[in-house]
């Protein structure tokens, strides 16, 4: 099993999913195709472990097999300046002193250099969301503005969305789109909800707001010499009709910075009656690890769908029904924990699963990969305790019948389990070995959703304590084996740091020479293979410039020409990727990513630290089919291995051979970043001895 989505549970849930199913094929057949003009390049046969897909299908295979390049399309690469906007905010946030628009980079800038992604041996690259945002400042896409349209300020004349998903694919690339099903923009969601706001074009405020025009739409191409878009859509100074906001119009008594009068109703707020309560939450969230982290605001930029109401559900799920017909690979989704578990496991991945299996069919509608955003900021195993702000808790499906109405459904949920408590969870053996053997994994309790491995990151100021805080709470998962796990993102830094990871290059290597041999699946945030921006503050919205905080712009470090055939190696490069291609840490992922794909057991299989003596060491065994795979790792530090299968193994890094006849294998300390990696000769399965050339740290 691979993405293992379950099907719909239960009969009544099976009917309401097919429903949901049949309304999302007959509303997707009759869009448009956005994004798809232009001709798609051929596909080119892909190497590795996936074979080059049809366009608009997924190259499908086991998501653990992959390492993830996570880049922030709109500040990896710019392919097409001509779609390059600063936005409102150019000036105040300093960015145009930098001559650095927030969208700069694009897909045209991500596809040509894709083989960039793969000459460092990433065969799936995690992109922010591509949907039309619409907000001051929404490079980052997380202000969804038309679920339904891909933002033109990401496409280019011959590359549209479309055609990158294509291009990626027949490198043998696969594309994990970022999605959001918690909020939309401040501004709502068009085709779902589009509030009227009250505006009113006097002298203090002529230049905010423009005047209506009959037709016209909001297109973030159009900008005006300050970077504003068309708002005239948006607000009216009569009270329409229906309106159901508080005091219309009326004076606040407050001010704006500028020193303009505020009125009601002018800016979002959940509690003003702006946002309809059949569609949006009404409250803003107090308590993080209380049941309104589930159905409040968490800012005033994320307007916060009520997920439990059938309309809302539908137009999420058609809209991301659209993106799976494009043949994506997976799904990141964003605050996911903001949402509750009933709503996921009865709703939002039956119909997911059902999308993909009239798709692709069953077997291949596995190898789709789902990875929820359940943001737990703590080292505890359980998130202060609290089971629905946890992270493993929602790798699990419901144990129990809930109401037929989801909003209550998801209280008697919340309640039922929180008096159950971290002890009264379901366990699982499926990351782990039992002995020195593998064994079929149970599925048949998964949610359909895999997780950020958020006590990892928290724990990655060290590799050890990342290990062994990540080992505490594997057999609370579902399966850690599909753990998605990173030191640093555009979010956090370990411990919740406000920076990105600065631990040095020593630290750095130790770090993923852990993350690319230990269970799960090894990810890591653009430009962290030259350490891009160590130290410097990830986000400060526009209070600073974007060149100086870890969303920077990195096709600096990408310019000039690079080829690559295999992952892991580039055939040729020039110009500045030349020079990238050749720092330490880039050697390092290099050898690392050749080696994990070499060992069957460093990708899918379970672990044990039983028998065995050292910091960072673990011994990982698959077996399906033809495939036998066994590993003895030690990363950094010595180690002693006891009760291992006689034979002969091979280190993958050196070519060290050993012959054990009795069970024990001894390694000496290889150095911090360092690792051994010795593999069992095994028939039909032989190892292969030492992989790819020595380089920084692995030798």
């Amino acid at each position: 099993m691979r993405m293992r989505i379950p099907p719909p549970h239960g009969p009544r849930a099976r009917i309401q999913a097919l429903l949901a199913l049949i309304l999302a094929g007959l509303v997707v057949s009759l869009l448009p195709a956005t994004g798809l003009a232009g001709p798609r390049p051929a596909p080119a046969p892909a190497d590795g472990r996936a074979a080059a897909a049809a366009p608009a299908t997924m190259l499908g295979g086991d998501p653990r097999k992959d390492s993830v390049y996570f880049a922030m399309t709109a500040r990896f690469n710019d392919g097409d300046a001509s779609n390059n906007r600063g936005g409102s905010q150019h000036e105040k946030s300093g960015n145009a002193a930098h001559k650095d628009p927030m969208f700069r980079g694009d897909f045209k800038g991500l596809a040509d250099k894709l083989d960039y992604i793969k000459a460092l041996g990433f065969s799936a690259i995690w992109i922010t969301p591509v949907v039309l945002n619409r907000s001051d400042y929404d490079y980052h896409g997380y202000h969804g503005w038309d679920f339904y349209r891909i933002d033109p300020r990401l496409e280019s004349e011959g590359v549209s969305y479309q055609q990158l998903i294509d291009s990626a694919h027949a490198k043998g690339i696969k594309i994990y789109q970022d999605v959001v099903y918690n909020h939309s923009s401040r501004w709502g969601a068009k085709g779902l909800s589009t509030p009227t706001f009250f505006g009113k074009r006097d002298k203090e405020w002529s230049w905010y707001y423009d005047k209506k025009t009959e037709g016209k739409e909001y297109n973030p191409l159009e900008e005006n010499e300050k970077g504003k878009t068309y708002n005239g859509d948006l607000w009216s100074e009569e009270e329409p009709e229906g309106n159901t906001c508080k005091d219309w119009g009326k004076p606040t008594g407050e001010s704006s910075p500028e020193g303009y009068k505020l009125y009601n109703c002018q800016w979002p707020s959940p509690t003003s009656g702006l946002f309809p309560a059949s569609k949006y939450h009404q409250c803003w969230l107090g308590n993080w690890e209380g049941e309104d982290s589930r159905s409040c605001w968490l800012h005033e930029d994320l307007a916060d769908f009520d997920t439990e109401q059938k309309s809302v559900q539908k137009y999420l799920t058609d809209a991301y029904s659209k993106y799976i017909d494009m043949g994506v690979d997976g799904f990141r989704i964003d605050t996911a924990v903001h949402i509750p578990r009933t709503t996921w496991n009865r709703r939002f991945l039956p119909a997911l699963h059902d999308r993909l299996v009239e798709k692709y069919g069953k077997e291949k509608a596995q190898d789709f990969y789902v990875f929820g955003e359940v943001a737990a900021f703590v080292n505890d195993k359980w998130n202060r305790g609290s089971v629905n702000h946890s992270t493993q808790f929602f790798t699990w499906k419901e144990r129990k019948e809930y109401s037929d109405d989801d909003a209550k459904a998801s209280l008697e949920m919340y309640e039922y389990e929180q008096k159950q408590g971290p002890e009264n969870q379901p366990t699982s053996t499926n990351a782990f070995l039992d002995g020195n053997k593998y064994h079929a994994p149970d599925h048949s309790k998964f949610s359909g959703m895999n997780v950020i491995d958020m006590r990892m990151h928290m724990n990655f100021g060290d590799a050890a304590n990342a290990f062994g805080n990540g080992k505490d709470s594997d057999d609370s998962y579902n399966d850690a084996t599909y753990n998605t796990v990173y030191v640093d993102s555009h979010d956090y830094g370990p411990g919740k740091s406000s920076t990105r990871y600065d631990g040095g290059t020593d630290a750095w290597a130790e770090n993923m020479s852990l993350m690319w041999t230990f269970r799960g699946i090894p990810t890591l945030y653009y430009g962290s293979e030259i350490e891009f921006q160590a130290g410097k503050k990830i986000d400060c919205g526009p209070t600073c410039p974007l060149a100086t905080t870890g969303r920077a712009y990195f096709g600096e470090h990408l310019e000039g020409s690079v080829e690559a055939s295999e992952f892991g190696r580039a055939d040729s490069a020039t110009g500045e990727v030349a020079k990238t291609l050749d720092k330490p840490l880039v050697k390092h992922l290099q050898q690392l990513n050749r080696i994990r794909r070499a060992v069957p057991a460093l990708q899918t299989g379970q672990y044990s630290t039983s028998g065995i003596d050292g910091s960072m060491a673990y011994k990982r065994r698959y077996t399906s089919g033809d495939t036998d795979s066994f590993v003895l790792v030690t990363v950094s530090g010595a180690a002693a291995f006891n009760g291992i299968p006689d034979g002969t193994y091979k280190d993958a890094v050196t070519g060290d051979t050993r012959n054990v006849t009795d069970g024990k294998l001894s390694v000496e300390a290889p150095g911090k970043g360092n690792l051994r990696a010795y593999v069992l000769d095994l028939p039909g399965n032989p190892a292969p001895g030492k992989v790819g050339p020595s380089g920084p740290y692995l030798k």
